[in-house]
């Protein structure tokens, strides 16, 4: 068999392999999430989000909307070396956000079913 042949062959089924996976595939909402970053975050995000008093005071006081928190979550860092993973039974996590001109540093507590964000300060970037 000539190589053009086999190249034409191999075209055919990469085709239709890739075809039969975006018929599978396409309508599920998949995402690869395997770094330790992306998975606390995902973990994060799924859970029912609640607000200390302290966090919720300092977004008031501060005219900052809430929706930075999902935004941070979104695209934030997870800054371990600040963070208690060995938390019982909640972990802490700082997580960090560049907005704008500044840095949103979000303390979140990660239960089993709920996550409060306990603390926010926005730092003036140097």
């Amino acid at each position: 068999m000539k190589l053009i042949h086999r190249i034409g062959y191999f075209s055919v089924g990469l085709f239709f392999g890739i075809m039969l996976l975006l018929f599978f595939l396409g309508g599920k909402k998949t995402s690869c999430d395997y770094s330790p970053n992306d998975r606390v975050l995902k973990n994060i995000k799924i859970k029912e989000r609640k607000f200390s008093q302290e966090a919720f005071n300092y977004f008031e006081e501060n005219k900052l909307d809430t929706a930075l928190v999902s935004e941070s979550l979104k695209n934030g860092d997870v800054d371990f070396s600040r963070s208690n993973t060995e938390g019982n039974p909640c972990n802490v996590y700082l997580i960090t956000n560049k907005v704008e001109e500044a840095v949103l540093e979000l303390q979140v507590e990660n239960c089993d079913s709920t996550a409060t964000i306990r603390r926010a300060v926005l730092k003036e970037q140097k």
